[in-house]
């Protein structure tokens, strides 16, 4: 892909030419895109300023790419913001992958339509592939439509890229599975894996290319599912970096496949004047007081101090912002809010913004200046996509870029100072914002921007707070202390709500708040129904902090820890002595009493890890994964075992395989385990178990039964592999249902299986997290319950209401039903007279 002959650019339509500086946006100015330069048309056809393919027109028409045979990318962009116009006043004359010829019109636009609605007319002509040009026309010229404009050396360009790379290996194109494409988290894991190679690594699309460690590289190069991909790498480990990557992009890179996506829809008209509506982010409903919340304005000043002064002054800011987002990860309830600060940490070290910052700091700038200008004009780009997934992820961008601001600048993050029952309203808040949030104050929000998949929503799930997005923006003009409404489960929010609504919506918020409260208070009895049956109800933990959570809610030990929580989300494994030290902290917390339940090593299938390279395979979740892959990389198992070994005698020790499915995965797992334990001269063995994750597994479970110590139900699994369903699947989702009598059964078979050979059975899916199935379990005679942390004192306090005698009658009715459906209107039936049944003897 090589050119001797020089290109020239021709002027894609007549106007007065201009320099990038004197644009007014500075995504362009800055040059963040590409250099190139910009003119104020008098003609109203946009013509091709060369020969091509057209590699993408963007489906508003205000912008198309033309890339030649050598590879010379061309963006041409026809005025500001005019991607807010969604196709009015531009007419489209070609197609994406139509060969065009140099001087052929690609789009036509009424100009008046264009400099009436849109912030200006000013065209960009763009070189995005990098190639060094000499301008032929003075500035402020006048110039024609075919005019030459540009004179480009491409064979300089690619000799110096060859030069640097040397031979790059490419991939083999790949079809692109994630369903929102590769946006921020994604994104995220698929730069950091790449940043765990020396080679110069680089990701394809069509004739676009991305630095592969560049998460805003990649999220610009605006991916759907079903692109075609190719990875290419130059350097000394470029075939393993190659390998490893394309594992993780047909994985997902760390994302559950064909997900639904939330994108946020324009809001509907008023209903009326007195309710507006938005989008539900959280589910829930609130009655308080206005409270409008917005961004401080920062004073920051453009001129520098020297170089090496603001370079520091910018490494300090960052380090700073790095250590306070680590803190919110390690105080984050759960993985959501892990993986979203995850995210933010990883645009820290993000090369595309670091190189931006750092070539204004070598101008003059200052830090705060230099930072603050790369972060605008990143988000700007990425709002300009035109894709609402990659909007919303700019508000994280945006959320980095203020908190990296305020600590240049020496600015306290100071809290709002809230009134009772305030519901926030706001152009946007950030993910920060949201985590601080005092609920004790603030009942729920509403904002203007963001949307159901954004990470403002994920956190306000995670707090429990109603929350509504995508509202007019006439909400900003509410007055502080206006009464209102807010039904976030319909996405409205009531001016001048009815008291009789108001009154039934507190009722109902009141008996949930009584209710939790007095779960918690009474966390710690014990799980025993009225006829005196105990139920051990442990917890589903992936750190520390989970475990003292849960035995602060009253948790009786630890039913399943996620290992693998060790592994993800980093470029390397985590030595043995990190891994010992973490089991033995872990086991120390929950003392000789209780159990700990250590489950092996569960990646593979949505869980990849960078630095464990595995071959492509057309179906993860049916390939290795779980026990398979670790009895494939025997060393990385034992490692593992040893580690955990050293928590023995500390607590309970159990050890739980994953995902297994034939006897011969369990003699094989079991001997490496005794010959761990002799080798550190340990006279008893912990307890080992499988999880029943496997139709065969439970099919088998009277054969696995002799030769275990106990089972755990993982639902989640099962479900999905015994109705042939990806529980993810946007359109299976609802019917992948644990409550299907198939699985039910499954479950009926191992507790009976386990029981008659005296062994103990757990359930440590979703299912066992939903009080509406404690009855059914019970019934069927599971012993334990591992749930989601919060939800200990909840599924507790269910198990004390119910009696074992009408839990086994309930059990047997729905392994007789037909489908899910069924299964849960019994059940529901059931609780409703064992609330009644509760309510008349407390009277």
């Amino acid at each position: 892909m090589t050119t001797s002959q020089p290109l020239e650019l021709l002027a894609p339509l007549s106007g007065v030419l201009l320099a990038l500086d004197q644009v007014p946006d500075p995504v362009f100015s800055s040059r963040v895109i590409g250099d190139g330069l910009c003119i104020d048309p008098t003609s109203q056809s946009l013509c091709a300023p060369l020969a091509g393919v057209i590699s993408n027109i963007q489906d508003s028409g205000h912008a198309v790419s033309v890339t030649d045979e050598n590879g010379v990318q061309v963006l041409l962009h026809i005025g500001l913001d005019t991607v807010n116009l969604a196709g009015q006043g531009f007419t489209r004359l070609v197609e994406e992958g139509q060969r065009v010829e140099a001087g052929q019109p690609l789009i036509e636009f009424d100009a008046d339509y264009v400099a009436l609605h849109a912030r200006s007319l000013l065209t960009l002509m763009l070189v995005v592939s990098g190639e060094p040009f000499v301008l032929l026309v003075p500035e402020q010229a006048r110039v024609k439509a075919g005019q030459p404009l540009l004179h480009l050396s491409p064979a300089d360009t690619l000799a110096e890229v060859n030069e640097e790379e040397g031979d790059a290996l490419f991939s083999k194109p790949l079809t692109l599975p994630n369903s929102n494409g590769l946006h921020a988290r994604p994104a995220a894991v698929f730069a950091q894996a790449a940043k765990a190679f020396s080679s110069s690594i680089y990701l394809h699309k069509q004739t676009q290319s991305a630095n592969a460690k560049s998460l805003v590289a990649i999220m610009a190069l605006q991916t759907s599912r079903g692109d075609s991909l190719q990875v290419s790498a130059a350097g000394e480990d470029a075939e393993a970096a190659i390998q490893a990557l394309v594992t993780l992009l047909l994985d997902g890179c760390g994302e559950t496949l064909a997900a639904a996506a939330g994108v946020v829809k324009p809001a509907a008209p008023v209903l009326s004047p007195t309710v507006l509506r938005g989008v539900c982010a959280s589910p829930g409903s609130a009655f308080g007081q206005v409270v409008q919340v917005a961004q401080p304005q920062l004073d920051i000043p453009e001129a520098g101090a020297g170089e090496a002064f603001e370079r520091a002054a910018l490494a300090r800011g960052l380090r700073a912002a790095a250590q306070a987002l680590q803190t919110l990860q390690a105080k984050a309830a759960g993985g959501a809010q892990v993986e979203i600060f995850r995210a933010h940490q990883e645009l820290l070290e993000d090369p595309t913004l670091l190189e931006h910052a750092h070539s204004l700091l070598a101008e003059g700038k200052s830090a705060a200046f230099a930072w603050n200008s790369a972060t605008l004009a990143t988000a700007k780009l990425l709002e300009g996509l035109g894709k609402a997934l990659l909007v919303e992820r700019a508000a994280d961008l945006a959320d980095v870029g203020q908190r990296v601001l305020k600590l240049i600048l020496g600015v306290p993050d100071c809290a709002w100072d809230l009134p009772e029952c305030a519901i926030l309203v706001a152009e946007q808040l950030t993910p920060s914002q949201t985590a601080g949030l005092d609920t004790s104050k603030v009942l729920g929000f509403v904002t203007v921007g963001g949307g159901a998949t954004s990470h403002v929503a994920i956190l306000a799930r995670a707090l429990g707070l109603p929350s509504i997005c995508g509202v007019q923006a006439q909400v900003l003009a509410l007055p502080n202390g206006r009464q209102v409404l807010l039904d976030a489960d319909k996405g409205e929010l009531h001016l001048e709500p009815n008291l009789a609504e108001i009154e039934h919506l507190q009722a109902i918020r009141q008996q949930q708040l009584l209710r939790r409260q007095r779960e918690v208070a009474q966390a710690a009895l014990a799980a025993v129904t009225c006829d005196g049956h105990h139920v051990e109800i442990t917890a589903n933990v992936a750190s520390l902090q989970e475990v003292e959570q849960a035995l602060a809610l009253g948790g009786e030990g630890v039913g399943l820890l996620r290992s693998e929580f060790l592994y993800l989300d980093r470029n390397r494994a985590p030595s043995p002595e990190e891994q010992a030290s973490t089991y033995s902290a872990i086991a120390r917390a929950l003392g000789t009493e209780r159990n700990l339940v250590v489950r092996t090593l569960d990646v593979g299938g949505d869980k990849p890890l960078a630095y464990v390279p595995m071959e492509s395979e057309t179906n993860p979740f049916l390939g290795l994964r779980g026990i398979r892959l670790c009895l494939e990389r025997p060393e990385l198992l034992r490692e593992q075992l040893r580690a955990i070994l050293t928590s023995a005698g500390l607590a309970r020790l159990h050890i739980m395989l994953p995902m297994v499915s034939l006897l011969s995965e369990l003699h094989l797992a079991r001997a490496m385990l005794e010959e761990e334990a002799l080798a550190l001269g340990l006279t008893e063995l912990p307890k080992l178990g499988i999880m029943i994750e496997v139709p065969s597994a439970a099919l088998m479970a009277d054969v696995f039964a002799p030769h275990v110590d106990f089972f755990s139900i993982g639902t989640n699994d099962l479900t999905q592999y015994t109705l042939a369903m990806d529980r993810d699947h946007p359109r299976l989702a609802s019917q992948a249902d644990s409550f299907h009598p198939a699985v039910l059964r499954l479950i009926d078979t191992t507790v009976k299986a386990a029981h008659a050979h005296g062994k103990w059975v757990g359930v440590c899916g979703a299912l066992a997290s939903e009080a509406l199935a404690v009855p059914m379990l019970i019934g069927l005679g599971v012993d334990e319950l591992s749930v989601s942390v919060p939800l200990i004192p909840t599924i507790k306090a269910t198990v004390r209401e119910l009696d074992l005698l009408d839990c086994q009658i309930i059990a047997r009715q729905v392994l007789g039903l037909e489908e899910a459906d069924q299964v849960r209107e019994a059940l529901r039936l059931y609780h409703a007279a064992t609330v009644e049944t509760s309510r008349v003897m407390e009277h």
